[in-house]
C-alpha cells in the first residue's frame, strides 16, 4: 500500500494547531493534522477563558481572517464582560469564560467538517527529512509531507512539578513529546526552558458564595464571530465571584519557601512576568498580602471552580493549607492541584515573519513552543502558519500583516528575529497604533487582508458590504450639515440647545465628537429623522473613528514615514560587504539575516552608527 503524502502536517491539536490545520486545508490542500491521543483538540488546560485585554482584539482578528477561535468560543461561552470599559474604547477588550468540554466538543465538530484535513491520533517519536520530504515517523508508522507545522505547546521536552513531584508531562494526566534535539537535531532551542503553571481546582459545592462579589455575565458584551448577533448567546449565563487572599493566606505561603520548586533550585525554567504564580506574589511584594481572584465556572455541568490569581507549584497540603484561609473558601474541596511545567522553546531568532525557520525551509513553528503565553497568541500563530505554508506550496508571495493594522501584526514583528527571554504576553500597550487598532473596526483593518486570500466568499461578500456601508456614512458624517430653522427640534431633543448654530449651521461629525454629547445617540437620532438605516457594527465604527480622526490621522502620518523605513527590504550581501559596517555588526546581520530595516535594529549589539550607514541607503 502507497503511503499518501500530505501537503502540509501540522503537529499537536491546541489552539496554534487547529488553526494551521483548518485554515491551510481552505486551500484545497491535503492536510494531516497530528495530535497525541488521548489530548482534546483545542484543549483549555489553564484558564477557561478566551480574550482579555489585547488579546479580544486578537480573536476578532482571527475570526476575521477566517479563523476558528471566535466561533468556538462563541459558542460555548457561559460568560461574557467587557475590560477596560472606563478607558475609553481603544482600550476595551471582550473576554468571555468558556464551557472547557463544550469548547473541545466544538473545536472537535468544526475540524471534522473540514474538507482535505485528516485527523491522525499519534504520539509523535521522531521528525526527519527525506528526499525533500518530513516525515513524521509515531507508533511504528511514517507520515510524509511536504511542508511542517509543529506547534508542540508545552510538550516539547515538558517536565511537570508540583513540590517535590516530578515527572515528565507537556500537562498533568498526559505524556511529553521529546525534546527537539531527538525529533529535529538541526532545530536549535533554548539553553534555558519556560515555565508557566496552573491554580489548583476546586469543587464548586464547597465554596460559600454568600460573601462574596458577584460578577454577572454582560449582556452588552459583544460576540466574537462575524455571523453572530451582538447580544447573541449559545449557552446559559454563569456567574464569576470575586475574593482575596489576606496576611494568613501570605503567610503560610513565605513560611514554605524552601518547599517551592520555584525558589528551592528545583525548577529553573522562566516563567511569565505578566502572571506570576502565588509564590512570585508573596516574596515579590513582601509588604503587599491581599490579591484578588476570580472564581470562574469550567462549565455548565462542570463540579471545578478555576480560582484565576493563585497559580501555584507548592505542595498539596500547603495548597490546601493556604487555600482555607480565604474568604468563602473555608470549606474548599480540591479536585486537583495546581502545578508547574517546564518546557522547551524554539529560538524565534531563527524564524523569519512567515514563522518558517530560515535555515530549514518548509518547516514552520507556531504557538507556546515559541515562547509565547496564551491560547489567543497561540492561534494567531497557528493561523500565520497553516496560511504561509499553504501561501508555499502554491507559489504565493508570503503572507505578512503591519503592526500598525493588528495585534496579529504586532505579535509576529516582536517574535520574530529576536531570542526570547521570558514567555511572551500580548497587551494593549505593545501597540503603538492602538488607537486605530481596535475590537470595533477589525472587519475594516482585516478585511483586505482576508480577501487577498482568495477564500470563502460569504465572508469576503460581507466584508464588502461593511466597507461600502462604512465609506458611504463616513461620507454623511463629513458633509450632513444641521440648520437651526430645520433642525433646531432635533437639537432640543438631543438637549443640545440652539445657541451658536444659526447662519451657516454646524456638521453632524462637529457634534459626535464634542464630549458633552452622546455620540451614538446623535447619529441615530440623525438618521431616523432623515429615513437612513446603517448597521450598529459599522454606526459604532465610524462615530469612534470620528472621535478619534485627529489622533488616528496623526498617527497614520507618523507610521507611514516609519514604515517606509521599517519595512523596506535589506540586501544582506550588501550589507556584508560593506566598509562602512564594523566586523561585530556584520558577524551579528549574518547570524540573524534580518529581512527588515525594522528587524535590524532589533538585534541586540547592532550600534547606531550602523543604523544611521543602512537607513541612509534606504
Amino acid at each position: 500500500m502507497e503511503t499518501k503524502v500530505f501537503d502540509i502536517l501540522v503537529v499537536g491539536g491546541g489552539h496554534a494547531g487547529i488553526e494551521a490545520a483548518h485554515i491551510a486545508a481552505q486551500f484545497g490542500l491535503e492536510v494531516g493534522l497530528l495530535s497525541m491521543p488521548g489530548v482534546p483538540l483545542g484543549s483549555t488546560p489553564c484558564n477557561p477563558s478566551i480574550g482579555g485585554v489585547g488579546k479580544g482584539q486578537v480573536v476578532r482578528e482571527i475570526d476575521t481572517l477566517g479563523g476558528l477561535m471566535g466561533k468556538i468560543a462563541d459558542r460555548s461561552a457561559i460568560h461574557y464582560r467587557t475590560l477596560n470599559e472606563s478607558k475609553g474604547y481603544a482600550l476595551r477588550s471582550t473576554r468571555v469564560q468558556i464551557d472547557r468540554k463544550r469548547y473541545e466538543k466544538v473545536a472537535e465538530e468544526e475540524l471534522a467538517k473540514t474538507g482535505g484535513l485528516s485527523i491522525i491520533r499519534v504520539r509523535v517519536e521522531r521528525i526527519e527529512r527525506d528526499q525533500g520530504l518530513f516525515c513524521v515517523r509515531g507508533e511504528g508508522r511514517s507520515y510524509p509531507a511536504k511542508k511542517l507545522i509543529v506547534t508542540a505547546g508545552t510538550f516539547l521536552a515538558g517536565r511537570l512539578h508540583l513540590g517535590n513531584e516530578q515527572r515528565d508531562g507537556g500537562r498533568m494526566g498526559h505524556p511529553a513529546s521529546l525534546g527537539m534535539g531527538n525529533l529535529f537535531g538541526e532545530v536549535e532551542t533554548l539553553p534555558l526552558k519556560f515555565k508557566t503553571g496552573t491554580p489548583p481546582r476546586i469543587e464548586r459545592s464547597s465554596i460559600d458564595f454568600s460573601s462574596l462579589r458577584e460578577q454577572p455575565s454582560d449582556s452588552k458584551s459583544g460576540t466574537f464571530h462575524w455571523k453572530n448577533e451582538k447580544a447573541k448567546r449559545s449557552c446559559p449565563q454563569r456567574s464569576c465571584f470575586i475574593t482575596a487572599t489576606n496576611a494568613k493566606t501570605l503567610k503560610i505561603i513565605r513560611d514554605h519557601r524552601a518547599e517551592s520548586p520555584l525558589f528551592n533550585g528545583q525548577i529553573q525554567g522562566i516563567g511569565p512576568r505578566y502572571c506570576p504564580s502565588i509564590e512570585d506574589k508573596a516574596y515579590r511584594y513582601p509588604e503587599r498580602n491581599t490579591h484578588h481572584i476570580f472564581l470562574e465556572p469550567e462549565g455548565l455541568e462542570s463540579k471545578a471552580v478555576y480560582p484565576s490569581g493563585i497559580s501555584t507549584s507548592l505542595p498539596k497540603d500547603v495548597q490546601l493549607s493556604f487555600l482555607k484561609t480565604i474568604e468563602g473558601l473555608e470549606s474548599v474541596e480540591v479536585l486537583a492541584y495546581g502545578y508547574a511545567v517546564e518546557y522547551d522553546v524554539v529560538n524565534t531568532a531563527k524564524l523569519d515573519l512567515s514563522l518558517e525557520y530560515r535555515e530549514i525551509p518548509g518547516l514552520y513553528f507556531a504557538g507556546q513552543v515559541n515562547g509565547t503565553s496564551g491560547y489567543e497568541e497561540a492561534a494567531a500563530q497557528g493561523l500565520v502558519a497553516g496560511i504561509n505554508a499553504a501561501h508555499s506550496l502554491l507559489g504565493r508571495k508570503p503572507f505578512r500583516i503591519r503592526r500598525d493594522a493588528s495585534y496579529v501584526g504586532v505579535l509576529i514583528d516582536d517574535l520574530v528575529g529576536q531570542k526570547r527571554d521570558e514567555p511572551y504576553r500580548l497587551f494593549t500597550a505593545r501597540n503603538e497604533n492602538r488607537l486605530y487598532v481596535r475590537e470595533d473596526n477589525t472587519f475594516l483593518r482585516m478585511a483586505p487582508y482576508r480577501m487577498g486570500l482568495g477564500l470563502k466568499e460569504d465572508l469576503d461578500t460581507r466584508l464588502k458590504a461593511l466597507l461600502e456601508e462604512h465609506e458611504i456614512l463616513t461620507d454623511l458624517l463629513d458633509h450632513y450639515v444641521f440648520r437651526e430653522k430645520t433642525h433646531g427640534e432635533l437639537f432640543r431633543a438631543l438637549g443640545l440647545g440652539v445657541q451658536g448654530f444659526s447662519g451657516g449651521g454646524v456638521r453632524l461629525a462637529s457634534l459626535v465628537k464634542n464630549p458633552k454629547s452622546d455620540a451614538m445617540n446623535i447619529l441615530h437620532k440623525t438618521l431616523e429623522r432623515s429615513g437612513l438605516s446603517f448597521s450598529h457594527e459599522v454606526a459604532e465604527t465610524v462615530v469612534i473613528g470620528e472621535i478619534y480622526r485627529g489622533y488616528i490621522e496623526k498617527s497614520h502620518r507618523e507610521w507611514a514615514r516609519q514604515r517606509n523605513l521599517d519595512y523596506a527590504p535589506l540586501k544582506i550581501d550588501a550589507l556584508l560587504d560593506s566598509h562602512n559596517i564594523s566586523f561585530e555588526c556584520k558577524q551579528r546581520i549574518r547570524k540573524a539575516k534580518p529581512e527588515t530595516f525594522a528587524q535590524l535594529k532589533k538585534i541586540e549589539g547592532i550600534r547606531p552608527a550602523t543604523l544611521a550607514t543602512i537607513s541612509g541607503r534606504l
